[in-house]
């Protein structure tokens, strides 16, 4: 049977929480498995289905050959979170296995700053320069583009739904990487004060026993449920029918002939010359429009 949390006595005698139990890891990387091989399966099969095409529309005018997704600094970002997500999945879970790591906590918390540090940007970033609040909108058209997602999934003759610059799919787990990297960012912080850093003294006492496992609980399923997140995301930024999503963050754009099949133009708007010389057109608002918020709001 699988346990989920570890446990031990402190020096008075009282049963504390001291973290989660190692097979709430292993478990996460068998879920992790079969989601993917699972995925695979399921696609292939559904290959030689007949799917519904979606409502084709007039092609808008003037777009250009190359559509700007992701501006320099957004890459950036995506690319240092990333490097910092995988050090501290490393040094969070390969001890376990038993393979050293000189000076892991070091490097674990070095990568804990600079994950905050990123965080931190983003929020800035986005609240300042992109559509944040379109890509936090949880309004009727969120359960819309939800519903249609999912009759897309469950049904081979429904449509894949067109959506704005970030897809619903893409939504949901943006909100999934905010809930875990918040909760382990916040847990990470406290826990830092419990060591010596150069931002804080060791305070062993800072919280009681009890406060501490539950923090250290909290910090321990956010690592767990990154092992999926990481996963997953790896998995289809590989896929070949979903590769030209991935060198868009590499190299900021994508055709014209992808913003076409897969976009809405009414809910990602773009700008730009349509010869496709020079610079690749904008989305409706600076790097990072969802949608154009009069159209899908």
């Amino acid at each position: 049977m699988i346990e989920l949390w570890r446990r031990t006595q402190n020096p008075w005698g009282q049963d504390i929480l001291i973290g989660v139990s190692w097979d709430l890891m292993w478990a996460a990387v068998v879920l992790a498995a079969v989601f993917l091989v699972g995925h695979a399966v399921w696609y292939r099969m559904r290959a030689g289905a007949t799917h519904a095409a979606p409502a084709a529309g007039p092609a808008p005018a003037g777009i250009p050959e190359r559509v700007q997704r992701h501006s320099l600094a957004a890459r950036i970002f995506h690319w240092a979170m990333s490097a910092s997500m995988l050090t501290l999945l490393v040094t969070a879970f390969v001890p376990v296995i038993g393979l050293e790591i000189p000076a892991w906590v070091t490097i674990h918390w070095i990568a804990g700053v600079a994950l905050i540090a990123t965080i931190l940007y983003h929020i800035v970033h986005a609240i300042g320069w992109q559509d944040f609040w379109s890509m936090m909108n949880f309004g009727p058209s969120f359960f819309r583009d939800l519903f249609a997602q999912g009759r897309h999934l469950l049904s081979p003759s429904a449509p894949e739904p067109k959506g704005g610059k970030y897809p619903i799919d893409h939504r949901l787990y943006h909100h999934a990487v905010v809930l875990f990297s918040l909760g382990a960012a916040v847990t990470g912080v406290i826990m830092m004060m419990r060591i010596d850093t150069p931002f804080f003294s060791r305070n062993p006492y800072l919280v009681t026993d009890q406060t501490a496992g539950i923090i250290f609980v909290i910090h321990g399923l956010a690592g767990v449920a990154f092992i999926l997140l990481i996963a997953s995301h790896i998995y289809f930024a590989l896929r070949p029918d979903k590769r030209w999503i991935t060198w868009s963050m590499v190299r900021g754009w994508i055709d014209r002939e992808h913003y076409v099949e897969h976009f809405d133009p009414n809910k990602w708007k773009v700008t730009g010359d349509s010869s496709g010389a020079g610079k690749p057109a904008t989305g409706a608002v600076a790097d990072a429009s969802v949608s154009a918020p009069a159209e899908d709001a």
